[in-house]
């Protein structure tokens, strides 16, 4: 079993360089299943219903999200009935904080939680909730996104679900991590798969409205770079027991 894994498509720019690389990466490393978190693929916050087409038509099998799930206000109109698996530990939230995928006779469990620290404290407890969720779903593979600020958080997680959960990988800080390994008790595990959209903005957002942030403590709204664009990702294989990074940079403008 080979699952393809695509970190948080950022904008108009993400969405691009999906519909340019993915059918590429599908035909190289063939997965049997792709995953792609889109949390910020609409302007940076949420996801339209459109964005949601365009990734299921490329053949993407589930959606996860993070902490912008609600920031595109249509995602309420149709989130019940996609394949989009928003943080569980959103509390009485609509959608669904995991759904369980077949594949050749095989329950594939997907999770998508959200870390507490330096974010909002007012969630319920990943952890254990995760740990719960995947002792009573019994599926034949586990598979977790933790959208997290804080790489301590993710770390201990992934430690946590060590022998529990098949595959946790991090997402949310758009810059993708190193640390690609199997932890001592089997779990495949990464801190964070990286962002797909602009290269050259601030996580991207446009630089300049960063910096002047950082310089002057104030900016204007923030918005999508331009510039090269970049894919991250990471393939996974159940079978061989491997995670690999992916990272792909295009010039187009």
């Amino acid at each position: 079993m080979k699952i393809l894994f695509v970190g948080d498509v950022y904008g108009n720019p993400g969405v691009e360089m999906l519909e340019t690389h993915l059918p590429e990466l599908k035909r190289t490393y063939k997965p049997n299943l792709t995953i792609v978190n889109a949390e910020n693929a609409a302007h940076g916050r949420g996801i339209t219903k459109q964005i949601y087409k365009t990734l299921m038509n490329l053949g993407v099998s589930a959606i996860t999200m993070g902490n912008w799930t609600w920031g595109n206000k249509e995602l309420f109109e149709f989130i019940d009935e996609s394949n989009i698996v928003r943080p569980f530990n959103y509390r009485e939230a609509p959608g669904k904080g995991f759904i369980t995928l077949n594949y050749n006779g095989k329950k594939v469990l997907i999770i998508n939680a959200l870390g507490r620290t330096f974010m909002n404290t007012n969630l319920d407890d990943p952890f254990t909730g995760v740990k719960s969720i995947i002792e009573s779903e019994k599926a034949d593979i586990s598979f977790v996104d933790f959208h997290a600020e804080a790489t301590s958080e993710k770390v201990a997680i992934g430690h946590y679900l060590d022998g529990i959960a098949d595959v946790v990988v991090g997402t949310h800080t758009h810059v993708q991590t190193a640390d690609e390994r199997v932890l001592p008790k089997g779990t495949l595990y990464i801190s964070d798969v990286g962002m797909t959209g602009p290269l050259d903005g601030i996580i991207g957002v446009d630089r300049e409205i960063v910096l002047n942030r950082f310089l002057n403590g104030f900016s204007t709204p923030n918005r999508v770079a331009d510039g090269p664009k970049q894919l991250n990702a990471v393939i996974i294989d159940l079978t061989k027991k491997t995670i690999k990074r992916i990272h792909i940079e295009s010039e187009t403008v």
